[in-house]
């Protein structure tokens, strides 16, 4: 998993940085630097566990003589109560550790835990459930792993590994024919192959796209339900399909069974809460 996350380490550090400054003074106060404790992380609520392998890291690189038991993986249930980990060493290095520990780990176990919620209603279904780039700076490829622990489907990573042609880039470029155009001509020229995406926000609009071709996925963004079951039906296959925009765990049912391939909600990782885990002392 290390190896998924190239800057992992950096994204550490820079955390520790902002949390302890120059020392965790509390900590220092009034525990000896001799000092050895074990505590465990609970979880305090059910739920889908996620980010074990990064708390472990973050307890080594504040202090590579911990020791990280874990007792659950990443992707596992969680009832209340249930251990996760136990960690055991200095002292001082679990207080200054645990915070840093918890941000992670919540974070990324509460994303886990609202995508696979969501996926749970498509089960059965055709339709696959998609993250976006609406993501925290700095965090999109935890909080991405944190979607796929949870069942659901990574969208694009970042603008650089497909081209997806919004609203935005239609206008600019003078219509949806020059902007899938325009897009064919730079990928030829730089020698680069990436999936095209293009948006449209009405029927009309798909009819051009069907007309002229050249993509490999439409999304289809603010349809309502019966729009999008008309256009999915035009489609017929031709592309790829991906709903967009508005759409809640309350109407992903419905609009999954339109049969669209694809259904793309922000809400994933930047709408959500953090499940409660907490570290607690065995003395």
């Amino acid at each position: 998993m290390m190896n998924d996350f190239p800057n992992l380490d950096e994204l550490i550090d820079m955390a520790l940085r902002e949390d302890v400054g120059d020392g965790d003074h509390s900590t220092l106060a009034c525990i000896p630097a001799s000092a050895q404790g074990k505590a465990r992380m609970i979880a305090k609520q059910p739920g889908l566990l996620c980010g074990t392998v990064v708390g472990e890291r973050i307890f080594h690189r504040v202090d590579p003589r911990l020791e990280v038991v874990l007792h659950k993986k990443d992707g596992d249930p969680l009832a209340k109560g249930d251990k996760v980990m136990t960690v055991s060493g200095s002292a001082a290095s679990i207080l200054t550790a645990e915070r840093t520990v918890l941000n992670f780990m919540q974070r990324m176990s509460g994303i886990a835990t609202q995508t696979h919620a969501m996926t749970m209603q498509l089960e059965g279904m055709h339709t696959r459930l998609l993250d976006t780039r609406k993501t925290t700076p700095g965090m999109r490829l935890l909080e991405k792993y944190a979607v796929k622990c949870g069942g659901a489907v990574n969208h694009r990573i970042g603008l650089y590994d497909m081209v997806m042609l919004k609203d935005n880039h239609i206008d600019f470029a003078g219509g949806i024919e020059a902007a899938i155009e325009r897009t064919h001509d730079y990928l030829t020229s730089h020698q680069k192959d990436l999936r095209i995406e293009i948006e449209v926000r009405s029927l009309d609009e798909l009819e051009r796209v069907l007309r002229h071709g050249g993509v490999h996925r439409i999304m289809l963004d603010n349809f309502d339900v019966p729009t999008l079951r008309e256009a999915v039906k035009r489609i017929d296959g031709r592309f790829e399909t991906e709903a967009s925009g508005g759409i809640t765990a309350e109407t992903l049912h419905s609009y999954a069974e339109t049969g669209v391939d694809y259904i793309s909600v922000g809400a994933l990782t930047h709408h959500i809460k953090s499940l409660d885990l907490s570290l607690v002392s065995d003395i």
